[in-house]
């Protein structure tokens, strides 16, 4: 996929997205609405932002089977956290762990340490693409084990592309 390419499905995004969100369909807001995604992203072309891994849109079909699988860690760990919170002897232990990386690129290891926050009781702190590592933060023992086993890893990779 070229840069044109890229900047074509860019601006139809746009385009697309303002059209929702405007929900008027006189002729001129179309055509300015229109007009202004065109200049956004031939500027993004024009800065170097409109790229291959800006745009990732040949990972769209593992991210429909990745976004369910999230969000069912999500729920579980939303409902173990709730637990803690109305346990009355509050058990956390909170604990900084380093977890590893093992993403080929940028958007995977991007997915991963943001997959990780979003899963309820840890952080994503810091990411190391150098040493291949992140820090999390976790509320208890249990969740820094949970993500030691690496299952999210693998399952980020597969995202990501590779077979799991």
């Amino acid at each position: 996929m070229g840069l044109s390419d890229m900047r074509l499905i860019i601006a139809l995004t746009l385009f697309v997205f303002w059209l929702m969100l405007s929900g008027h369909y006189e002729t001129w807001l179309i055509a300015f609405g229109a007009g202004c995604s065109i200049f956004v992203a031939l500027f993004a072309g024009h800065l170097g932002i409109a790229d291959h891994e800006g745009h990732p849109i040949r990972l769209l079909p593992r991210a429909l089977l990745y976004w369910p699988w999230l969000a069912k860690e999500v729920f579980i760990s939303a409902l173990q956290v709730a637990w803690l919170i109305l346990n009355p002897k509050l058990p956390i232990s909170p604990k900084l762990v380093r977890v590893k990386a093992s993403q080929k690129s940028a958007v995977g290891l991007t997915t991963y340490a943001n997959s990780i926050t979003l899963t309820p009781g840890t952080i994503a702190v810091e990411v190391s693409s150098n040493k291949g590592e992140i820090l999390v933060h976790s509320i208890t023992h249990r969740t820094a084990a949970g993500l030691a086993d690496g299952a999210m890893d693998k399952k980020v990779r597969w995202f990501e592309g590779e077979r799991a």
